[in-house]
């Protein structure tokens, strides 16, 4: 297993991607943009491959005043398990343990076939493909 990307909410997605190119030398994918939910967003790679997920939505507010994905800062990682069964399978076997599941398993709108589940300390990771 791998951990596949991070990502963060980020106040101005323009310039954060501009400054992970500067500073990091990211490589950005296209802009993803979902007009219903307002929600805008792009892949950065490394030269290591692991990836960075900036998005971004409008009225964010800080941490301490939201609850989960509307603030800003880091929102959840991603851990790579090799396949939709594999997927399907530790997420079963998850809710069985208790853990809570905040996303069934799904193809998004992205492309991305995920699940997402909190860790015991209320953490979000996204188990995809």
């Amino acid at each position: 297993m791998r951990i596949e990307h991070l990502a963060i909410w980020v106040k101005d997605l323009e310039a954060s991607k501009l400054f992970y190119e500067k500073y990091f030398h990211a490589i950005s994918g296209d802009k993803y943009y979902n007009p219903n939910k307002k929600f805008s967003s792009y892949f950065l790679s490394f030269d290591t491959g692991c990836r960075l997920e900036i998005m971004h939505k409008p009225n964010l507010s800080d941490r301490t005043e939201s609850g989960l994905n509307n603030h800003f800062g880091l929102v959840h990682f991603a851990i790579s398990v090799g396949s939709k069964e594999n997927v399907d399978n530790l997420t079963q076997q998850l809710s069985v343990d208790g853990y809570e599941i905040v996303g069934k398993p799904r193809t998004t709108g992205d492309g991305y076939y995920e699940s997402v589940i909190l860790d015991l300390e209320g953490n979000q990771i996204e188990i995809t493909i």
